[in-house]
């Protein structure tokens, strides 16, 4: 292939980022009017050039003078497009106003990369300066409710996975932000990406784009069942390979016929669980195969993660298997173990890697062959396993065949005993993608957008609120009748909580539903955390000095917001009584058995300063799930306490301030002092104070020397502390 791109300036940046040709989507594309601003829904599989499409179209935009936002469902993708969009940058501002192929590209333009989300630190003004931004849906909603106002400049907005809309946590929101995107700034070009669906050209008659449809992908895709020794794939040339028996697992077995000549295997586990007994079983033969270079860039990787990660025992196990080239991934594992999993597997180092299904969604690693150990997953609503769908077993097909090393990429579904192949191979492999319908009809995603769209527009007629619902996929699903009857249901909920009221038949938001909509919490959530203030105001504290942590813990923990809510076991239900019984005092309101989870459990584990190890012991709580623990709690706690300042209620901020400084650091109240200091975690903060610096200010009066001896400091960080200290001057 060679260019077609007429645009210099285009041609000229995606050149000097190493592309020599283009793939036919992105053919397709500039053929379509992706470089005049047309309207366009692309779907195509995995790797096969959506992002260049998006990068081609931004520096049009850019061109003109306006903004281009990359919105992305998770932020460790919003992670990996804000990488790719800053080599652009980059290359960007090494080819200014230089001579390329005898001529001169006479530019001003300059490429500002910026990133939205948890994971990074851009203000308001770093947003407004930047002209590239990366954001989650969820933090473009948030964006929208605060009418941040240089989202009028925006010429581009990329809707990346689009088939997502389908996915009952994020669908809601992600089909929100297209309606309103649509519908508000019609004049900016809309560039949505998908995966292959069966309805996509429903899906893009209701966005107004022109759909392009390709199954081109730069790797070949052999597709397979394998069952009783045997493989039986799509391709012509290897249609049933017998496999010999290695160990005791058809998964294994599988994955390590795929490791001859540099391969790489990932297997996808239904449960962490399956993940770690897989791994485990794996260890002797792949370690036959790892080369003197690879054996020691992995037993780097295995001391790093033990000399810096938790000292649970799913860690240790990990670190133990890495020097073999083998390693597990799952939500479970800390955030540095999962980085260094995904760092060794990028490089090559680990050869076989077993993960959730999570992955699939997630960051990008791609193997030669993806094995799927089992069709079915938990559903936490029908109570049982169920097969999952064509659309997620294509999913996983999309990490199948890595560009840079293979020609090929296998993805081997295996058949489980009851289950015929034959079915497997029709349904999965012959089998076309389901539609994508919409999940906004689920009542709390409903609300949770109605007093939205109030807020960020005020006064609206009820005829306007249905007209904007009325635009979305989910009333193309849905009978009309059915979307306003929804919507009246909860607009008289609204107002009947205070969130809302209306006047000269128009609606606005209340202060009450302003704070809900900005704080980007459940209106439900609201009104409960309002009830409780309620009950702390009016609660006889003469003879209490209790904090009443407990009881804001349980509201909190229990609110529609809180996530994950790990549930309880039979031995965890007498942990629970006796928290409850020891604290009675600290309640707000009842706590009922039956509304409890582990978290609540962990939570308050947590800020007495138990240590990751105490909690997986004792709770089955691991790291990753403690830090997303942690970071609801922070959120819904940071809520609590602006909901108390709207209502006025400040005898109770000082507790739910100190509550959410112990919940973000994870230790007890005399602690909190300390741990204002930067570089000073729970287990440093600790040590000082076991040596007698019961407070920051004690650290004035203490001679460098005398600081670093304390156990866990050092001198470099004895030095950061004393500088800290001068700038605060303590005492």
């Amino acid at each position: 292939m060679t260019f077609t791109i007429n645009d210099t300036l285009v041609k000229n940046l995606i050149e000097n980022l190493g592309y020599l040709s283009l793939y036919p989507i992105q053919e397709m594309a500039i053929s379509n009017g992706l470089l005049e601003g047309k309207n366009l829904l692309i779907t195509s599989p995995t790797a096969s050039g959506k992002t260049l499409t998006a990068m081609m179209a931004a520096i049009k935009a850019i061109e003109k003078n306006k903004k281009a936002v990359y919105i992305t469902p998770l932020r460790s993708l919003t992670t990996e497009k804000y990488n790719d969009f800053l080599e652009l940058s980059k290359i960007a501002s090494q080819i200014k106003n230089e001579n390329n192929d005898g001529g001169t590209i006479s530019t001003n333009i300059e490429f500002i990369v910026k990133a939205a989300s948890s994971d990074f630190t851009s203000t308001e003004k770093d947003l407004l300066d930047a002209n590239i931004i990366i954001m989650t849906n969820e933090k473009l909603d948030s964006l929208l409710r605060q009418d941040s106002s240089w989202i009028s400049e925006v010429g581009l907005f990329v809707f990346d996975e689009v088939h997502l809309i389908g996915n009952k946590e994020r669908g809601p929101t992600l089909e929100m932000m297209l309606t309103k995107i649509k519908k508000l700034y019609s004049d900016s070009q809309i560039l949505a990406l998908s995966a292959t669906v069966s309805n996509s050209a429903e899906i893009a008659e209701w966005l107004n784009c022109t759909l392009l449809e390709s199954d081109w992908r730069p790797t070949k895709l052999i597709e397979g069942v394998y069952q009783e020794g045997v493989i039986r794939t799509n391709d012509s040339k290897t249609r049933l390979r017998r496999l010999k028996k290695v160990s005791m697992s058809s998964a294994i077995d599988v994955a390590l016929d795929s490791l001859e000549n540099g391969g790489q295997s990932l297997i996808f586990g239904e449960t962490r669980k399956r993940t770690i007994s897989l791994a485990s079983k794996a260890v002797e033969p792949v370690f036959k195969i790892l080369d003197q270079k690879e054996k020691r860039n992995n037993l780097a990787l295995s001391r790093k993660l033990l000399k810096n990660g938790d000292d649970t025992e799913s860690t240790k196990t990990l670190a133990s298997l890495i020097p073999k080239g083998v390693a597990f991934h799952h939500a479970g594992l800390s955030p540095l173990a999962r980085e260094l999993v995904e760092k060794g597997f990028r490089q090559g180092d680990i050869k076989l890697l077993v993960a959730t299904p999570t992955l699939a969604a997630g960051v990008n690693l791609p193997a030669r062959r993806v094995v799927l150990s089992s069709i079915l997953r938990y559903d936490i609503d029908a109570g049982k396993n169920i097969p999952i769908s064509i659309l997620e077993y294509k999913q996983f097909c999309g990490r199948a065949g890595r560009p840079q090393y293979d020609s090929y990429g296998e993805a081997i579904i295996i058949s489980e005993s009851g289950i015929n192949s034959e079915d497997l191979y029709d349904h999965y492999i012959l089998g076309s993608p389901e539609p994508i319908k919409s999940r906004l009809g689920n009542e709390k995603a409903l609300r949770f957008h109605l007093l939205s769209t109030i807020s960020t527009i005020p006064g609206m007629k009820k005829e306007e609120i249905y007209e904007i619902f009325l635009d979305t996929l989910f009333a193309q699903n849905y009978r009309k009748v059915s979307v306003i009857f929804k919507i009246d249901t909860i607009l008289d909920y609204l107002e009947s909580e205070g969130l809302i009221k209306s006047r000269n038949q128009r609606y606005i938001v209340t202060e009450f539903g302003k704070q809900t909509s900005i704080l980007y919490i459940d209106p439900v959530t609201a009104v409960e955390f309002k009830k409780a203030l309620e009950f702390f105001d009016n609660a006889d504290k003469s003879n209490n000095p209790s904090s009443y942590n407990l009881g804001f813990l349980n509201i909190v923990c229990t609110s529609e917001d809180f996530f994950p809510k790990l549930s309880m076991r039979k031995k965890d239900y007498d942990i629970l009584n006796q928290l409850i019984e020891l604290h009675s005092n600290e309640l707000i309101g009842e706590i009922r058995e039956s509304d409890c989870s582990r978290s609540l459990l962990a939570l308050y584990e947590w800020i007495n300063e138990t240590s990751d190890r105490g909690l997986s012991d004792r709770l089955g709580v691991e790291p990753g799930d403690m830090h997303r623990i942690v970071e609801t709690a922070d959120w819904l706690l940071y809520s609590f306490y602006q909901l108390a300042r709207v209502f006025q209620y400040d005898a109770v901020l000082q507790k739910l301030h100190d509550l959410r400084m112990r919940i973000k650091y994870g230790v007890k109240q005399d602690l909190l002092s300390l741990v204002s200091l930067q570089g000073i975690g729970r287990v440093r903060a600790r040590a000082l104070y076991k040596a007698g610096i019961t407070d920051a200010s004690k650290i004035t009066s203490m001679s460098l020397e005398d600081l670093s001896k304390v156990p866990k400091i050092g001198l470099s960080v004895a030095k950061k502390i004393k500088d800290q200290i001068k700038k605060k001057r303590y005492g």
